[in-house]
């Protein structure tokens, strides 16, 4: 039973031999899917993603006319494979609904810290020898700060955990709001949370057609003028153009990201003395350190990759054994 995966880091290998108790005959590509790898799949039953994989009509019609069954992605976002086109051509498709939000919620909480003591700044003089003191690092106190969490599925609640525990006051948006976050945070209007919060964290899945660019101009321009922006879901839901405005002007404090809508034609690779494909991007990054940028690395520790794996195999054994499976989109 051959399954091909899309995306493998070398950080991965040990989860993919360990977690294989089915014996598929699994084939290991550190390549995207796209179409110049699609062609990789051919007789393959089953094909497992990462979140950079092009699945698109395209790609899926390749892949089901090479006799690919089932599409897994071991993420929680799928909005890189077109599940419409999926559908038509009778591909299943699974997700990982959750692994380890701690992974996530982590990073989100380390970027909010670093542009909150200024620590980039100020390691980045120390690098060069500089150990003068100057007012740029004079900074706040999380525990004095309100911090808004956009999204409290298990990643935006774990986040909110993390937060309170270091002492911030939390509050939340969410359209759904999670029965088991009483104890952690506060519910509020969505206005009310960009007014107030001195950081805001978001945690909300992409879906096309209805969150694109949600952090926009009136977004920006609601925030305080030294609230701090962290995005570690996906960048469809920014507006890097306004973000890099609010930036330049002042209007915010400070803003980390792990994701790009575009970061498929640069994340994973080395740029270094070259301009990006980007130029919106490239003038972000170059507000470093008011702008921290880290490539899509949110998953990237070995619980996740653990989870993401193991997951990814159980949802292929579940749709072979009975037709059907509980992640399935």
């Amino acid at each position: 039973m051959k399954v091909i995966c899309y995306g493998v880091r070398e950080t991965d290998l040990p989860y993919f031999k360990e977690h294989n108790t089915y014996g598929y005959e699994i084939l290991l590509n550190d390549e995207l899917l796209s179409h110049t790898t699609v062609g990789l799949a051919k007789g393959a039953l089953a094909v497992m993603l990462r979140s950079n994989c092009k699945a698109n009509r395209e790609n899926l019609k390749s892949l089901a006319d090479r006799g690919v069954k089932y599409i897994l992605t071991r993420t929680v976002g799928y909005n890189q494979i077109d599940l419409a086109a999926a559908k038509e051509y009778g591909l299943k498709v699974a997700n990982v609904p959750v692994y380890s939000p701690n992974a996530i919620g982590e990073l989100a909480v380390t970027l909010a810290m670093m542009l909150l003591r200024n620590l980039a700044y100020t390691t980045n003089n120390t690098k060069d020898k500089n150990f003068s003191v100057n007012k740029t690092m004079f900074s706040r106190e999380i525990r004095m700060c309100k911090v808004g969490i956009i999204g409290t599925g298990s990643i935006g609640l774990t986040t909110a955990k993390l937060f309170k525990g270091l002492g911030a006051d939390v509050i939340a948006f969410d359209v759904r709001e999670n029965p088991n976050a009483d104890e952690v945070l506060k519910y509020v209007p969505f206005h009310t949370l960009l007014e107030e919060s001195d950081i805001i964290s978001i945690h909300i899945p992409y879906v096309k057609g209805q969150n694109e660019k949600l952090i926009n101009k009136d977004f920006l321009s609601r925030m305080k003028s030294d609230a701090l922006l962290i995005n570690t879901s996906r960048g469809e839901l920014q507006d890097d153009g306004e973000i890099l405005n609010a930036i330049l002007n002042n209007t915010i404090g400070g803003f980390a990201t792990d994701v790009f809508a575009t970061e498929d034609k640069y994340f994973y690779k080395n740029f270094q003395g070259r301009p990006l494909p980007d130029e919106t991007v490239e003038k972000l990054i170059s507000c470093y350190p008011k702008v921290l940028v880290t490539p899509h690395i949110g998953s990237y520790t070995k619980v996740a990759a653990s989870n993401m794996i193991k997951i990814s195999y159980d949802n292929l054994n579940e749709f072979i054994t009975f037709g059907k499976c509980k992640n399935q989109l």
